[in-house]
């Protein structure tokens, strides 16, 4: 396990690196596990999920705002500014009512992306007026919802189980925004993971127990233990959390299930 503390000057050049400048050669682990997104190119998925020891996200009622401890969260929030957008489903966005904003670091705020595909947001949910970065919703392209403010709304055509995982990052590739971070909820970062589109996967825990609740992570079924993921994987203490960084390879998931993966309604 690796202990990371992040310094002022190592953030700066990890800032400096998402805007393009060159890679430089650094031992430190924070650069080591910020670098691969900071420093990516082309099209690069990352996903994040934070988790209790049990592998809950919140209770059975949906409580979720205090799982990940103080560093888990600036966590996200550096991932957050490292990538050019990031997605949840509209379950995280009708439960959480999140700003998915960089607060807690210094850096750029992301583009945030819904997931709606049957229109059901009102409209008057915080991120179409808190004055924060752009919103875009993807919809299907038959579904009729309400007119939603400062949003760009794509619709796109559903499959047989809803909104294609490609056809997003494609419509966001189109917008130069390639760095993408699927941050929620467990059936929206399933389907991205079961479509072979994810090239990273974060999973932080913290030291709480639930015991019941939704589980972080829900893939589709397989029958032997042969075809589960094993990533290579390297694992940081962030301090009031435990950070599994996962390599995951593009194409495998959907190869193995041999399936089309969707992503529906649900987060």
């Amino acid at each position: 396990m690796r202990s990371m503390e992040i310094t002022e000057t190592t953030w700066e050049r990890l800032l400096a690196l998402s805007r393009g400048a060159a890679d430089i050669a650094a031992s430190d682990a924070a650069y080591g596990l910020y670098s691969p997104i900071a420093g990516a190119r082309g099209q690069f998925v990352l996903a994040q999920v934070g988790q209790s020891l049990c592998g809950r996200i919140a209770t059975p009622a949906g409580d979720a705002r205090v799982i990940s401890g103080p560093d888990g969260l600036a966590h996200l929030h550096r991932c957050r500014a490292l990538v050019d957008a990031v997605i949840v489903g509209v379950g995280t966005v009708r439960a959480d009512d999140p700003k998915l904003s960089v607060r807690m670091v210094k850096g750029p705020a992301p583009v945030r992306v819904v997931v709606d595909c049957h229109a059901v947001l009102e409209g008057d949910e915080s991120l179409f007026h808190d004055g924060g970065a752009p919103v875009i919703v993807f919809r299907g392209a038959n579904a009729r919802g309400r007119a939603l403010p400062t949003a760009e709304v794509i619709d796109l055509e559903p499959k047989a189980c809803g909104l294609d995982p490609q056809d997003i990052l494609d419509a966001l590739a189109r917008r130069n925004l390639l760095r993408v971070l699927v941050e929620g909820g467990a059936r929206t970062i399933a389907r991205f993971i079961d479509a072979g589109l994810v090239d990273r996967l974060h999973v932080a825990i913290s030291p709480i127990i639930i015991g019941s609740g939704p589980s972080g992570i829900i893939l589709s079924p397989i029958e032997r233990l042969a075809g589960a993921h094993r990533p290579v994987t390297e694992v940081y203490s962030l301090g009031s959390d435990i950070l599994f960084d996962c390599r995951l390879e593009r194409g495998r998931a959907s190869d193995r299930q041999g399936q089309e993966v969707r992503v529906a309604n649900q987060a």
